[in-house]
């Protein structure tokens, strides 16, 4: 036989469309080609497939060898398709048997000794194979990511001869058994406790973990707004199934791919001010998620908010509204989920020092006002919950006892959440406008008190709304139904630092 057809998975985004791999042996000059639009890491396979058989003792024929990865206008990319086109080689010469071909997909990079390595993408993969009835053959470090797929048939190998071995009944690759994964507890992240003072604010973070709403911290240097937004991820709610694999597979998808150490941790990503809109949102030619997407069902946390580019601060606003992001190329387009809760924190002028209790700051009002201007007032319409986190008298640091401990603010913060899946069937944060109406109607004295808030403080419709919500999560956590005065006065505290504010 001079032709063998087997199967892989290409990735594009969050889907792993199937890959036929064709490879045809034929008379002639001694040529190895491989077509289907290959980026560089597959057209190196070819040195890196041959060395590898060489090695395993197999015979690399000495024809002309044309492999074809169809469908020919998907682009490839990565070395996971090493292991078919080895296995396709072996199977057009007739060196293994090609029968059981049909009932599997291969995917793997190999070494030049044919041992494989683990890939990207192999839960995204995994789920898209297991779909379509067939077992996936991938490296053994990459088994424990792929099993995450419930009741997949996942097959790790270590080299091609096992490979090999089992497609010729000489050998056989057990059925990988997942270890079963222990959900995150709030003993698995810092603990809340060790920030001394602070009530107001983590009295804040605990509305925002109850109805997953976005937060800005503002205040001077060292006044523990990092230590909180650190400590924030230990009391949101525990991870659905559900949602800790949709996590796992954009995790999967990036360039340091998915432990299984971290399964069901809520991921806290930090990245740098000096970031682009690329890294934030995702992109390149072959679309890869961003830090958004990376934050997926966990804390997108930006320390020093102003001194993020405004037009990299911009790319947040569309993904904080849908919870998704579509990356548009001029070939394909790309959609990655992105339900992140932002943490932001900053200062409230250029020195860092406004309102300290020992009057450092120098800074002129309009030095004050150009600070705050570089993020845009639709931005900070979006952020829900915006707080001062004001520096504390040293005296008072020293007398501070230890703080509430992360288990039992999660304690109430999960109590808050049931009850909003089970009064709605989601977080009051996602609720949309319709829904706002019959889920957050606050009492007669409640809507008047909300009323003149607008008015006197000049709050948009959109932040009228995200009062409600976040007056809805305060009513929660009393555990009461009406949103009363109380709530909603708590809640219009928390828009201070609007735009309109200053």
């Amino acid at each position: 036989m001079s032709l063998a057809v087997l199967y892989s998975r290409a990735l594009t985004g969050m889907e792993a469309p199937l890959v036929t791999v064709e490879v045809h042996l034929a008379n002639g000059l001694p040529n190895f080609t491989i077509v289907g639009l290959p980026e560089a890491e597959v057209k190196e396979s070819k040195d890196r497939v041959r060395a590898a058989l060489l090695n395993a003792r197999f015979e690399f024929p000495a024809r002309r060898i044309t492999v074809n990865l169809a469908p020919a206008d998907l682009p490839k990319e990565s070395g996971r398709f090493d292991l078919p086109i080895a296995i396709g080689i072996l199977v057009a010469s007739g060196q293994i048997p090609g029968e059981k071909l049909k009932l599997y997909e291969f995917a793997g990079e190999l070494a030049l000794t044919g041992d494989l390595r683990p890939i990207r993408g192999a839960l995204a993969m995994t789920f898209k194979a297991h779909g379509d009835g067939r077992a996936f053959i991938l490296p053994v470090a990459s088994a424990s990511e792929a099993a995450l797929v419930t009741d997949a048939c996942v097959l790790g190998a270590a080299s091609l001869l096992q490979v090999c071995a089992h497609l010729a009944g000489t050998g056989t690759i057990e059925t990988y058994v997942p270890v079963v994964a222990i959900d995150a507890s709030a003993a698995d992240y810092p603990d809340m406790a060790e920030v001394k003072g602070q009530a107001h604010a983590k009295r804040a973070l605990e509305i925002a973990a109850a109805g997953r709403h976005s937060v800005l911290m503002i205040g001077p240097p060292g006044t523990g707004k990092t230590m909180l937004a650190s400590r924030f991820a230990g009391i949101l709610p525990a991870m659905t199934d559900a949602e800790a694999l949709e996590a796992a597979a954009v995790q999967s998808l990036a360039s340091g791919g998915f432990k299984v150490s971290q399964w069901k941790r809520r991921n806290f990503r930090s990245p740098h001010h000096t970031a682009s809109g690329v890294a934030l949102v995702g992109g390149g030619s072959n679309p890869k998620p961003g830090e958004i997407s990376l934050a997926h069902q966990g804390v997108l946390f930006l320390d020093e908010l102003p001194e993020f580019d405004r037009s990299v601060l911009e790319v947040l606003r569309e993904p904080l509204e849908s919870g998704r992001i579509t990356i548009s190329r001029a070939a394909r387009q790309a959609d990655f989920p992105a339900e992140f809760q932002l943490i932001a924190a900053m200062n409230p002028c250029p020195c860092g020092y406004l309102g300290h209790y020992m009057n450092k700051c120098r800074c002129t009002p309009d030095q004050v006002a150009r600070y705050r201007n570089k993020i845009s007032g639709p931005l900070l319409d979006r952020i829900d919950i915006q707080i001062e986190v004001p520096a504390l008298p040293h005296l008072e640091l020293v007398k501070a006892g230890k703080g509430e401990a992360t288990e039992r603010i999660r304690q109430r913060v999960n109590v808050a959440y049931d009850a909003q899946l089970e009064r709605q069937g989601k977080p009051n944060a996602k609720l949309a406008p319709k829904e706002i109406d019959v889920y957050c109607k606050p009492n007669e004295a409640g809507e008047e008190l909300l009323k003149n808030a607008i008015q006197r403080m000049g709050l948009s419709a959109r932040a009228y709304h995200r009062v409600l919500k976040v007056a809805r999560t305060i009513a929660d956590l009393a555990g009461a139904n009406e949103i009363a005065t109380t709530h909603i006065a708590e809640a219009i505290q928390y828009r201070k630092m609007d735009k309109g504010q200053g």
